[in-house]
């Protein structure tokens, strides 16, 4: 049995799961609620009162792995291995990078690389919801908080459940073979409501794309500009900005000063990012570029350094990376990065995260 960090321990006291469920029901409720026990902790997460994913702390892969087996059967491009694939890059690949819900991140990644359908994946989270009820409607002693903003906040979302229709099903005793499960048909699942917006993003065909994980802007501008701008205009508020970037490469740095008007933006590039943090705190920029992959120093700990501070709390802060995957997503949201941009850089989306960024 695992134990829950110090951290999570709060005042015991009895608890009715139902009652909880009930409370997150509304239509206004949106967030994550975590009930923690001496046995595991549970996380329910909900956009306005409807479940879109489930999870216990004990049994965050095994059902996983045991219903992709199960799907398995039905789906012919799921390969041989999976399993061990997603143990590979989910559980022993991020197990000291403390990602909330890496199981839930599976997923996405299963979808995004187009090996089970976001259909699929709505049924796959309905059976697993179906089994963390189960073990929550037997907690009888522990406590609870609910959190507004949730790890999955940004994260495609590929159903939205009825709890208490999931509730009565749970305790009526209605089981269903994995057989019958994964027949069911896809245009009638109960309790899953799901839009073609939410299911198939930006398509304008038959094919399936792929989900990317995107980081929010803070802002957009859509204001004319000049050629290299697109349809993103300077802020009109100040007359100069500074960006200060932090790279181990001076060839990058080199490129972002030549991609800004020095008329617009002042531009500050430091390669040690251990010197580039105390500059930080003296210069105040209004914008910062972090590289992920620095010696000494990464993107991710200075910007977790960064965010500590009250004065940066609020300032946009860009992590680059040579490919943004969804666990390097992950990992920028959890340190409360404002965006990601990929190497090599390109001047039209440089000034597209510029531009929607800055206040």
């Amino acid at each position: 049995m695992k134990t829950l960090p110090i951290s999570r321990y709060r005042f015991f006291q009895k608890l009715q799961p139902l009652s909880l469920l009930k409370k997150i029901t509304s239509k206004s409720v949106t967030g994550c609620l975590e009930v923690f026990s001496t046995s595991g902790a549970w996380s329910i997460y909900v956009q306005e009162g409807k479940l879109i994913y489930a999870c216990y702390s004990e049994q965050m892969f095994e059902p996983l792995y045991r219903n992709l087996q199960r799907l398995s059967q039905q789906n012919s491009t799921l390969p041989r291995g999976i399993n061990e694939q997603l143990h590979s890059i989910f559980e022993r690949g991020i197990e000291n990078q403390a990602i909330p819900n890496p199981d839930y991140l599976a997923i996405c990644w299963l979808v995004n690389e187009q090996y089970i359908s976001p259909v699929q994946a709505a049924m796959l989270i309905e059976q697993l919801s179906l089994e963390f009820l189960d073990s929550f409607l037997k907690i009888e002693e522990g406590s609870y908080e609910f959190i507004p903003e949730s790890f999955l906040d940004d994260l495609p979302k590929f159903c939205h459940l009825n709890l208490r229709l999931l509730v009565e099903k749970s305790q009526a005793g209605i089981k269903v073979s994995p057989e019958q499960f994964w027949q069911y048909n896809q245009e009638s699942q109960v309790g899953i409501t799901v839009s073609p917006e939410q299911f198939w993003q930006q398509n304008q065909s038959k094919t399936r794309p792929k989900i990317e994980v995107q980081l929010p802007p803070i802002q957009n501008r859509p204001i004319t500009g000049d050629k290299y701008q697109r349809n993103y205009s300077q802020p009109h508020d100040k007359k100069n900005y500074t960006i200060f970037c932090v790279d181990d490469s001076p060839m990058v740095l080199n490129a972002i000063k030549g991609f800004l008007d020095e008329q617009i933006f002042s531009v500050i590039g430091v390669t040690d990012s251990l010197k580039a943090l105390m500059e930080i705190f003296r210069v105040k920029p209004d914008m910062i570029f972090l590289d992920v992959t620095m010696p000494n120093l990464d993107g991710y700990e200075l910007c977790s350094l960064l965010r500590k501070q009250a004065s940066f709390k609020n300032t946009p802060v860009i992590m680059v990376t040579e490919k943004a995957s969804l666990i390097d997503r992950a990992k920028a949201k959890l340190v409360r990065a404002s965006a990601c941009l990929n190497k090599p850089l390109d001047q039209g989306d440089l000034l597209r995260v510029i531009f929607q960024n800055m206040s």
